[in-house]
């Protein structure tokens, strides 16, 4: 029985994950391509796997369709936008996905955006790199107003980092933890009040059909012109069109975005000042990586244990 592993970076760490599989005896088939597969390239690949560990790639209802032996889809990471989850469900393909592990390293690259943006550490580095002496002035975040959109794992572990910074912390989140809320001293606002009222805005949303742009003009025109955008979470939560407006014209201070729409991202916030971009590399650390491996594969075996392996 064959496992088709379509996520790309998947064991490039160490070989333990992909010995797991195939020591319980299924035939591992690894991305040929080293890229993150198209539809087609995918619909290549996939029609005897009866596991797939899956990365962003598109796995829509044409993918399924093809995938005739197919019985769970075992993501490696946390956003399921990629999947036609209905179709998936239609074919009684299981899905699952490791919501868990990257929590941490998540928001760790969050607090290094925000403090790398604000002191404008890049704009510094390069002008050092060229051999020009040139200190600019940011913004410190000790003593400002966060604003957290989306306050599940992610936004949990942002607000325990930046606890030393003594900052006030302002939410907007549907589904509260009461408790977590009340021991963090946080205050749960509006929307509104959260974009109007920050210093700095970070967004930790899944992406679906009511979150997708969920920053765009009408929002950003309530933030601070002094303010400072941070997306970590999924690509399509903030209209990037929209964002480049607003930090060219300085209606907002700046950005910093590790999650794109379209990726690889090759738009026109690459030719801004203002803002600092990343390659999606939220969860991109060894630690991380081997226990999401590991956990991705004990979820599809999981689900494969009542099939076995020929």
């Amino acid at each position: 029985m064959k496992v088709l592993i379509s996520s790309r970076s998947f064991g490039k760490i160490n070989s333990d994950p992909i010995d797991k599989l195939k020591d319980a005896g299924f035939e591992v088939v690894v991305n040929p391509l080293d890229k993150k597969l198209n539809e087609n390239e995918l619909i290549e690949l996939i029609d005897d796997a009866v596991g797939l560990i899956a990365g962003t790639e598109p796995i829509t209802e044409s993918v399924l369709k093809q995938a005739t032996s197919l019985k769970v889809i075992s993501r490696y990471g946390v956003g399921l936008d990629n999947i036609d989850l209905d179709a998936a469900n239609r074919r009684g393909v299981e899905v699952c996905n490791t919501p868990n592990a990257p929590a941490k390293a998540v928001a760790e690259l969050t607090l290094s955006l925000i403090l790398n943006i604000m002191r404008r550490i890049p704009e510094s580095s390069q002008a050092m790199k060229e051999r020009v002496w040139k200190p600019n002035m940011g913004n410190s975040l000790y003593g400002k107003t966060l604003g957290i959109v989306g306050l599940g794992r992610i936004g949990k572990e942002l607000t325990k980092l930046v606890e030393p910074f003594n900052v006030e912390i302002l939410a907007f989140e549907k589904y509260p933890d009461d408790p977590f809320i009340v021991s963090h001293n946080i205050k749960l606002v509006s929307l509104e009040d959260v974009l109007s009222r920050s210093d700095v805005v970070s967004i930790h949303l899944p992406l679906m059909e009511e979150t997708f742009n969920i920053i765009s003009s009408k929002e950003l025109a309530l933030m601070k012109r002094n303010s400072f955008l941070i997306n970590t979470a999924r690509g399509g939560l903030v209209d990037e069109n929209a964002l480049k407006y607003y930090l060219e014209k300085g209606l907002i201070a700046g950005a910093a975005l590790d999650a794109f729409e379209n990726e690889p991202y090759k738009g026109g916030l690459l030719d801004l000042d203002n803002v600092l971009l990343t390659p999606h590399i939220g969860t991109y650390t060894e630690e991380t990586r081997m226990i999401m491996e590991i956990e991705t594969v004990n979820n599809l075996l999981k689900v494969l244990a009542g099939v076995g392996a020929k």
